[in-house]
Order: C-alpha cells, then sequence, then structure tokens
C-alpha cells in the first residue's frame, strides 16, 4: 500500500469510525524472498552465513488502536483509557457522546469541567471584503464530536477610539442563537452559516451593514456551552474605510463655491455659500477643499476666501469640521482621482425555525437547530484611489 493512500486510509477511519477513536495501524510481515546464495551482496564481511532473510512490512489496513491487542480484557480498558484521554482529558468515562466526569474534575464553580470547551477562532469573512460600512466575521464551530456540547455564541462589539474608555464602555453582546437566528436584532446585523471543505464542519457567519466610516471597532466572540461553562476570548480590532464621496459633485461645488466668491458678494450669495459647505459631509468638504485649491488657489486659497467672503466665524464653523477626517483618510482624499463603485457579494442570511420559549433558561445544542437559509446579495459601495483615472 503506498504511503499516501495509508494517510488517506488513517484520516477516513478517523472520521468514519463510530467510536471517534485516534486510528492505529495493523501491520503483516510477509516473507518476499531469500537472496541466493551465490550473490556476494548477502554475506557479510568476514562471515560465511547469509544475512538475516529479508521482510517486507505492508500496511494492510487502518484500525484503531485497541483492536491490535488480542486479550479482550486488556482490550477494553485501552479503549476505555484512550477514549477518557482523548475526549475527557484523562478525568472521565466516554459515555455515548458526553464525558461523565469523575468527582474530582470540577471547577471553582461546581461546574464539570473534564471535557474542554475549545477557544473559537473569530476572523474576517474572505468572500466579503470589509467596506466604510459593512464587516462579516465567521468562525467553525467548536462544538467536539464526544464530549461538550455548545449551546450559543456571545459576540461583542464596540467602536474604541481616543475619547472612549475602554473599561467603562462595554458595547453591544449579541446572542447568536436568541438574538440572531431568532430574528430578534435589528436589520443591521444578520447571522449566517455556511459549510467547510467537511460537510460535518459549520462554519457560523455574522455581517454587520451599519457601522461608521473609518471607526476603529474591536469584535469578541466566546462559546458558551450547555452547562453554562465559557471558552476563552477571542477578538479581531479592525478599522472600517473611509467614509465615501462623490468626487464629482465635490468638483462642482468647488465650482460653485468659486463662483459664489467671485467679485462682490452679497448676504444671500454668503449664506448660499455657507448652508452649501455645512450641508455636506467632513469628508466631501475635504474634497471641495481639494478641488477649490486645485483650480483656483491663484486667487486666494480656500481657508484664506471663505474667511474673508464669508467671515472668520462662519469661517470657523466650516473648517473646524475639517478636523473630524483622519489623518489616514485626508491622506486619500487628496489623491488626484477618486472613483465609486458599487459591489454585490452574495451572503447566506440564516434564521432559526424553532421559537425558544420566553422567560426560561434554555441548553438546547447549538448544532441540532433548525436553521432555514436564503441567499441574498449585499451591495457595498466603495471608493478607489489614485493619481490616474481607472478604466
Amino acid at each position: 500500500m503506498p504511503f499516501i493512500t495509508y494517510l488517506s486510509g488513517l484520516l477516513t477511519a478517523q472520521m468514519l469510525s463510530d467510536d471517534q477513536l485516534i486510528s492505529g495501524v495493523e501491520i503483516r510481515c510477509e516473507e518476499k524472498g531469500r537472496c541466493p546464495s551465490t550473490c556476494h551482496l548477502c554475506r557479510r564481511p568476514g562471515k560465511e552465513q547469509l544475512s538475516p532473510t529479508p521482510v517486507l512490512l505492508e500496511i494492510s489496513r487502518v484500525v484503531p488502536l485497541y483492536t491490535l491487542i488480542q486479550d479482550n480484557g486488556t482490550k477494553e480498558a485501552f479503549k476505555s483509557a484512550l477514549m477518557s484521554s482523548y475526549w475527557c482529558s484523562g478525568k472521565g468515562d466516554v459515555i455515548d457522546d458526553w464525558c461523565r466526569c469523575d468527582l474530582s474534575a470540577f471547577d471553582t464553580s461546581g461546574l464539570p469541567n473534564c471535557s474542554p470547551l475549545p477557544q473559537p477562532v473569530l476572523r474576517l469573512s474572505p468572500t466579503v471584503e470589509p467596506s466604510s460600512t459593512v464587516v462579516s466575521l465567521e468562525w467553525v464551530d467548536v462544538q467536539p464530536a464526544i464530549g461538550t456540547k455548545v449551546s450559543d455564541y456571545i459576540l461583542q462589539h464596540k467602536k474604541v477610539d481616543e475619547y472612549t474608555d475602554t473599561d467603562l464602555y462595554t458595547g453591544e453582546f449579541l446572542s447568536f442563537a436568541d438574538d440572531l437566528l431568532s430574528g430578534l436584532g435589528t436589520s443591521c446585523v444578520a447571522a449566517g452559516r455556511s459549510h467547510g471543505e467537511v460537510p460535518e464542519v459549520s462554519i457560523y457567519s455574522v455581517i454587520f451593514k451599519c457601522l461608521e466610516p473609518d471607526g476603529l471597532y474591536k469584535f469578541t466572540l466566546y462559546a458558551v456551552d450547555t452547562r453554562g461553562r465559557h471558552s476563552e476570548l477571542s477578538t479581531v480590532t479592525l478599522r472600517t474605510a473611509c467614509p465615501l464621496v462623490d468626487d464629482n459633485k465635490a468638483e462642482e461645488i468647488a465650482d460653485k463655491i468659486y463662483n459664489l466668491y467671485n467679485g462682490y458678494t452679497s448676504g444671500k450669495e454668503q449664506q448660499t455659500a455657507y448652508n452649501t459647505l455645512m450641508e455636506v459631509s467632513a469628508s466631501m468638504l475635504f474634497r471641495v477643499q481639494h478641488h477649490y485649491n486645485s483650480h483656483y488657489e491663484k486667487f486666494g486659497d480656500f481657508v484664506w476666501r471663505s474667511e474673508d467672503e464669508l467671515g472668520p466665524r462662519k469661517a470657523h464653523l466650516i473648517l473646524r469640521r475639517l478636523e473630524r477626517v483622519s489623518s489616514h483618510c485626508s491622506s486619500l482624499l487628496r489623491s488626484a482621482y477618486i472613483q465609486s463603485r458599487v459591489d454585490t457579494v452574495p451572503y447566506l442570511f440564516c434564521r432559526s425555525e424553532e421559537v425558544r420559549p420566553a422567560g426560561m433558561v434554555w441548553y438546547s445544542i447549538l448544532k441540532d437547530t433548525k436553521i432555514t437559509c436564503e441567499e441574498k446579495m449585499v451591495s457595498m459601495a466603495r471608493n478607489t484611489y489614485g493619481e490616474s483615472k481607472g478604466r
């Protein structure tokens, strides 16, 4: 049997075994011939006797380790110890698909802890590129085949910046089962589920559709089992993309402001210019300033003309809004060209078919929850920045 076939068989036996055991190897030895006496390679230097009979070891099939033991009593003891070590940390016995913990395997809260609760790994969804307002996160279901049963996943998200005390501001907690799959959450957050390369592996996901542009967000995830235990935390921190700007409109506004500032500016024109600049977002205002200075700086830059035409007070109210634009986004907003596009990506939105009774503690197994999923298209607007116009 080729070695790659052996590895494939080892993996298949692991997945298909009813006992979910670590697999071993059964090796059959068979004599494949003897060196002829005339062959000098079979003789040892200085000795006349032949070398030991050559044999070939063949891997005949992949089997659980305990089946290699012939004595039934020893086999059962070894099987029990192996199952306990692999699934119950050696501190309990495997009963069907769960662990019965020893009396010494309880934590300080009185909960059995011989069956480990793995830590989920939160990550960005590779199929959904984050935008200025949309972020999709996913994780692989950590429930093992034997042992602890995952009841829920708790997701916390919060915006963090220099004005926020991260210790006092806890953000928002969402239950994947009770808030998202049940549909009780807002339209800004939705749940999804897909499968990995192996059908038995579930991948859960959450999409946030109403985040603030250029915001630093921290997402935290932990699993909860049917006994109330919490897993270790998994964290993802990211900054959303810069706010969207319509570059053509920004250039039109810059031309409009120049025409209003040009020549004698009446009170009506001053108010029109002031209202126009106050109505646009801070990022659009930054881009308007960029276009104004690019085309009309020889007649005075944007700051000087605004102070001269509108007066220091109104000009200050307008210009201080530019301070809201981060250094990262301000550098992008100085690009020669900014183009807009809308991407549409498929996303599998899922909801639970079951209605959980209100006012009671629920210890169901998340993997057994009946879920209905529907694929929908999610539109995501983006800006692309460059020194030359793209096609």
